[in-house]
């Protein structure tokens, strides 16, 4: 069975506003790896369309002129992975996408029963909700170092606490750590 992995960028109070602590040059290649391990990506409707807006390559072939190195390996893993988008707004998607149908719990198993290793979800609603139906297997955060004092928030308004372990961590020239962790099964 595939593991579903949380993973997100987050500022230290918690806020996950792409606009506040946003990534830098070795930051997005540490994402560009993490997502290569991913079988596929899940992602929200909003977080699916700011994440094409911002990192589907032009079609005239040319990356922007302000990206570095770093961005365009994000850009092309993620451009590269299949994507999995949860909507009930949208009719149709492209960039290697395809629409989740159905009630969202049973979709999401019947994904992770699939061939493979595993599924990476982000964003904020879409992983709040997976989390409330205990199907997040692991949860990876890049922390910056950032207060932002506001913003949307990890995990804000989920029904029952999660206990975690921490099973690995990183840390990064810029002073932002990758964390990851798995929960601990109630006993």
């Amino acid at each position: 069975m595939r593991k579903l992995r949380y993973s997100i960028n987050a500022t230290l109070d918690g806020c996950c506003d792409h606009q506040v602590g946003i990534p830098d040059e070795e930051s997005h290649r540490y994402w560009a790896k993490s997502l290569q391990r991913a079988d596929a990506l899940l992602f929200g409707r909003v977080t699916y369309e700011m994440m094409e807006q911002a990192w589907r390559k032009p079609a005239d072939g040319n990356w922007p002129e302000w990206m570095d190195d770093g961005d365009i390996a994000f850009a092309e893993s993620i451009g590269a992975a299949t994507k999995f988008v949860v909507s009930s707004k949208l009719t149709e998607v492209a960039w290697n996408s395809h629409l989740l149908r159905g009630e969202l719990g049973e979709a999401v198993r019947q994904l992770k029963e699939e061939p493979g290793d595993s599924l990476f979800v982000g964003g904020v609603s879409l992983p709040s909700a997976l989390a409330d139906m205990g199907l997040i297997d692991e949860y990876e955060f890049v922390l910056n170092p950032v207060i932002a004092g506001h913003g949307p928030r990890l995990l804000d308004g989920l029904r029952e606490r999660i206990n975690l372990e921490l099973v690995g961590s990183r840390q990064f020239g810029s002073g932002a750590m990758a964390l990851t962790y798995r929960p601990i099964e109630k006993t």
